[in-house]
């Protein structure tokens, strides 16, 4: 009997109320889910949660336009805090009559209801980390009587704050706690750092970012949508290349405000050399965001050769996969530590209380899952790069930046878990994802082993679009990539189904 099984759609990963995965088990489902096909999207009861609206957060959102009488007619979003109110309500302006809702503690954006103003906020929402933590509308739920009780759940009995800090502590010692932000989500984490350079840049005349590599698709838009203008955003295609990331920063000069990269970046999995980079960045004025969720902040030394580490904790440090966290971390050997520490904050949302706790009670077990995940890793991207249904297998440890990877490495095993690779055969993808057994579904860094074809769930409109497919080629990147990330399963179980569906690909 195999060791996986395979799973419904729409069926939560791994399973409980607050699962931050859902089953897409064929590659009809994922188009269905991309397209907003009435029979799939019947079929999901959540999603992940930027991009689906929990059903939590759904039914309280029903309550609320049905009993107050100055939302009805209208559309209402929930959102955590108030400052997340008038920034919405300034997002969608005054023409689209959106207008500020508090009720009872809760916070919301509510407007006339407009599939263009919906799709504004929602999109707003995901790139920011901004909409409502399914717990705290769980909470509301219960409250209202809507709700008998809200699910059993471990949560930590202590000072969850800081214990969460005291755990960060080891993967950042260079920083104190007051140089270290949590976020809501590893998004909002990115979003708050990009202002609080933005905004410090500008003052400086400094308005232009570079973006380093294909990086993941809502940092992809806060550059496009949120620098100010088109020109401000320059997208450096390859971030290996460091003789040309110094000579874009030298020809702008003193109109580069920062630099985004993620290290290792995602689906690509490319380590760009960040001493050098750090390095570069500090001689030319520019402030360096780096984002090492791919790997974890618990495998790679970057907060000394940035100014600023984002990173999500939904990652690897909740790997029950059940929540959505992040942190925001200031270098505290920076130019700017000081402005840094004051302005970053200003622009975080809060994180949920009970969410907190949730991650309390499981961020001490993430040096133990990430030893049981590098293990796997390792085993199963060997599997991938002798089998002969392979192109190309991208991890951590691949040749190409292999030694950069090394350079920050913090112990000789460390990778993550996450492995890209793509088939030999054009249009095998199909019968490739639809036979595999594993669980599939958007995320990672949990317990669970996840596979997805990222780019179909990432950038639908790229790979179905003759011009999307001429900019993914222009950047090295396959449309049919499968994004794999090991979880703690046995790496045999793992291999079994890999060989099983290559098998039926043949």
């Amino acid at each position: 009997m195999a060791a996986f099984a395979h799973l419904k759609l729409g069926q939560r990963i791994p399973g409980g109320a607050h699962s931050v995965s859902c089953s897409l088990p064929t590659m009809r489902d994922v188009r269905g889910y991309e397209e907003k096909d009435p029979e799939t999207m019947r079929a999901l009861s959540s999603g992940y949660p930027r991009f689906v609206v929990h059903p939590f957060a759904r039914r309280l959102t029903e309550h609320l336009l049905a009993s107050d009488h100055g939302l009805r007619g209208r559309e209402l979003w929930l959102v955590p805090s108030g400052r997340a109110t008038t920034r919405l309500t300034a997002h969608l302006g005054t023409a689209g009559d959106a207008r500020p809702f508090s009720r009872d503690g809760l916070h919301g954006v509510s407007h006339p209801v407009s599939p263009e103003l919906s799709a504004r906020a929602k999109t707003y929402l995901q790139n920011t980390g901004g909409f409502l933590s399914s717990r705290e509308a769980e909470d509301h739920l219960v409250r209202l009587g809507l709700l008998p009780a809200a699910q059993t759940e471990a949560l930590f009995a202590g000072d969850p704050a800081a214990h969460v800090h005291a755990q960060l502590r080891a993967a950042l010692p260079e920083a104190t706690d007051a140089d270290v932000f949590l976020a809501p989500s590893g998004m909002n984490a990115v979003w708050a750092a990009f202002r609080a350079a933005a905004a410090l840049q500008s003052a400086r005349g400094r308005t232009v970012w570079l973006q380093l590599g294909w990086l993941y698709l809502d940092t992809i838009a806060i550059l496009q949508r949120f620098t100010g203008a088109p020109g401000n955003h320059i997208h450096v295609r390859d971030p290996l290349d460091l003789r040309g990331i110094e000579n874009v920063l030298g020809t702008l000069g003193a109109r580069v405000a920062g630099v985004i990269a993620e290290v290792p970046t995602n689906p690509l999995i490319q380590t760009p050399d960040l001493p050098a980079l750090g390095e570069l960045c500090r001689r030319h004025g520019a402030l360096l965001i780096v984002d090492p969720s791919i790997a974890s902040i618990h495998n790679v030394n970057v907060l000394t050769h940035a100014d600023l580490v984002v990173a999500s904790l939904t990652k690897y440090a909740a790997s029950e996969g059940d929540l959505t966290a992040g942190l925001v971390a200031v270098n505290p050997a920076g130019r700017d530590a000081a402005a840094l520490r004051e302005a970053v904050p200003a622009e975080l949302e809060p994180v949920y209380p009970r969410d907190l706790s949730r991650l309390a009670a499981q961020i001490g077990d993430t040096r133990e899952v990430l030893a049981k995940i590098h293990a796997n890793t390792a085993r199963v991207a060997a599997f991938l790069e002798s089998h002969p249904a392979v192109r190309e297998v991208r991890w951590a440890r691949q040749p190409s930046c292999a030694a950069n990877f090394q350079r920050i490495a913090r112990a000789s095993d460390a990778t993550g878990g996450v492995i890209t690779f793509t088939l030999h055969r054009r249009g095998a993808l199909e019968t490739f994802y639809d036979h595999l057994r594993l669980p599939k579904g958007p995320s990672f860094g949990m317990k669970t082993t996840l596979v997805c074809p990222f780019m179909y769930l990432a950038h639908y409109d790229l790979v179905t679009t003759p011009a999307g497919l001429t900019e993914l080629a222009a950047s090295g990147v396959d449309p049919d990539l499968l994004r794999l990330c090991c979880g703690t399963e046995p790496a045999e179980d793992v291999i079994g189904a890999l060989a099983e569906a290559f098998e039926a690909a043949r």
